[in-house]
Order: structure tokens, then C-alpha cells, then sequence
């Protein structure tokens, strides 16, 4: 059904936020496929990628590339176009558009120009995820893709950890076994995941394991360390929550006694900091208690 009820009317200028399948060809939604015949321009993640889709339904449009190398002058370039009356739509090289994706920043682009952004709601492999997962019903923290090194990616686990939710990433094939390994040091073995492997595609697996069997289960079968992967880490168990709390509250006391022991107080909270994450104001805090005590001994 044509997206204003007009088959070949000109569509209204603005940026048309166009999700398309994350595998699945049939999962492409009929409005979908009204707006990318009739825009003027289609802004594509990957331009070939996005020809060889269109081509599988018929439609021939006019592409511009949208990448994380070009995306602050495509995305004064998709402003312009619709600042001259044209319609664009905005597409990733799967799912659903600007998230954990380039073309966040061109829809923020269009929105800082006062201008119209129309979604076009479909496929999303957060979406479908956490609706495998049976995770979703308390809400749920998407995170996306964790950093590539290994130091980086554990200190991004870490601030992670505490939160109450269960937490959504993406994996690529070549880093999910180490990723892993560093999820299930981070935040236990005694944590759940929900493996989402090559959803609505052909091999299909989504798999819920203890964090501590997660690995074992990966280099088990090398056919599931391939395509793209959706995590969902499952709610902490509340009991659990309280006594990691109580023993994250410990370490930070522990390793305050010995900092202050030697080092004055700024220089102690620094390095702290730097050693359990916590917020500078409450490790402060806590520094000033100790040295109080301290000093009445």
C-alpha cells in the first residue's frame, strides 16, 4: 500500500529512515518498497550492496554513499537535497537504519536543519533478539558492537556490569570466541546469553547458555562462529546483583586502605578510579572516611 495512498505521486521532501531485511527477502515491508520506488535519492551504507537489493524487487533508483568515512559530508549532502524539495531514504546494509550505524549522524544532520524525518518501521535484529531471547518484558540496555582490543573491550564490560538490565551487543565472526571469553570474566560464569546467530537467514541458531559453558559451546562446532551475532546477556539474577554490589563495595575499600597508606589522598582517588571504575565522587568520599579513621587511630 502505497505510503500516502498515491502510487506515483511525487512524496513529500524529507528523509524517509527505511528499514530493509537482515536476511529474509520477504521481510521487507510493502510501504518499504513504495518509498524506495519513489524517492529521488537512496542514501546507502554500501551502494553495492543496496543495488544488488533493490534489484532483487524491481526497484531502480539513484544512490549516494553513507559511510563512517564520508558520513559529515553526506549527511550536508542529504540536508541539501531536502532543502531543494527531494526525498531521500536512508538505508543500512541490513535491518533497521541509524542504529549502531553511520547514518545515526545524518538523521541528526536533517533534524539539526529543522527538517522532516519519516521512519519506516521494519526489521531489526535488536528487535528480533530480544524477542527470541525472553529477556524483553523489564526493558533492556542496547550497547552494540564492544571496542575490537581486548583491554578496552573489558573495561567497556565492566562499566556495563552493574546495571540491572539485561544488555544487548553485536559481534562480528572473527572476534566472537575472544569477546566472549572476556564477557564471561567480566561478568561471571554463573550469567546467561542468549546466542543470536544469522537470524531469518538459512543457519539460523539462537542459543541460551550459562557464560561459562558459552566458549566450549562456540569452538565446539566451527560452523557457529560464523555471520553476524546479536548477544543478549540476561538479567542479573537479583541476589546475585546485591552480592556483587556488596563485593564491588569491598574491593573499593581494600584498595583505598592500601593507596592511602602510602599516597595522600588526591593521588589515591585518582588511581582508584582508575582501578575499579567507580565515580570519582563516591571514591572520594569514602577516601576522606578512611583517612578520618585513619588519623583517629
Amino acid at each position: 500500500m502505497p505510503i500516502d495512498g498515491e502510487t506515483n505521486a511525487k512524496l513529500e521532501p524529507a528523509l524517509y529512515v527505511v528499514a530493509t531485511p537482515i536476511g529474509n527477502l520477504a521481510d521487507i515491508s510493502e510501504r518499504a518498497l513504495d518509498v524506495l520506488k519513489r524517492v529521488d535519492v537512496v542514501a546507502a551504507e554500501d551502494t553495492r550492496n543496496t543495488q544488488s537489493l533493490l534489484m532483487q524487487y524491481g526497484v531502480k533508483a539513484r544512490l549516494i554513499a553513507v559511510h563512517d568515512h564520508n558520513e559529515t559530508h553526506a549527511a550536508d549532502g542529504v540536508v541539501k537535497l531536502i532543502t531543494e524539495g527531494k526525498s531521500v531514504a536512508l538505508v543500512t546494509d541490513a535491518g533497521t537504519p541509524a542504529i549502531s550505524d553511520p547514518g545515526a549522524r545524518v538523521v541528526a544532520a536533517v533534524h539539526a536543519a529543522s527538517l522532516k524525518v519519516v521512519p519506516i518501521p521494519g526489521a531489526s535484529a535488536v528487535v528480533a533478539a530480544v524477542s527470541a531471547s525472553g529477556e524483553g518484558e523489564g526493558g533492556f540496555l542496547f550497547h552494540g558492537f564492544l571496542p575490537t582490543k581486548t583491554g578496552d573491550r573489558k573495561r567497556a564490560l565492566a562499566a556495563l556490569y552493574p546495571l540491572g538490565y539485561p544488555i544487548v551487543l553485536y559481534e562480528s565472526p572473527h572476534r566472537i570466541v575472544e569477546s566472549m571469553t572476556d564477557i564471561a570474566a567480566v561478568f561471571g560464569a554463573s550469567r546467561e546469553v542468549v546466542i543470536c546467530r544469522e537470524i531469518t537467514k538459512k543457519f539460523e541458531t539462537i542459543k541460551r547458555v550459562l557464560l561459562a559453558d558459552a566458549v566450549a559451546w562456540l569452538e565446539s562446532d566451527s560452523n557457529q562462529q560464523r555471520g553476524e551475532f546479536v548477544l543478549v546477556l540476561t538479567k542479573p539474577n537479583q541476589d546475585a546483583a546485591i552480592e556483587a554490589k556488596t563485593a564491588e563495595a569491598a574491593t573499593l575499600e581494600r584498595t583505598l586502605r592500601i593507596l592511602l597508606a602510602e599516597l595522600p589522598v588526591k593521588q589515591a582517588v585518582a588511581m582508584a578510579v582508575q582501578l575499579t571504575s567507580e565515580k570519582k565522587n563516591t571514591v572520594y568520599e569514602l577516601a576522606l572516611k578512611i583517612r578520618d579513621e585513619l588519623s583517629d587511630v
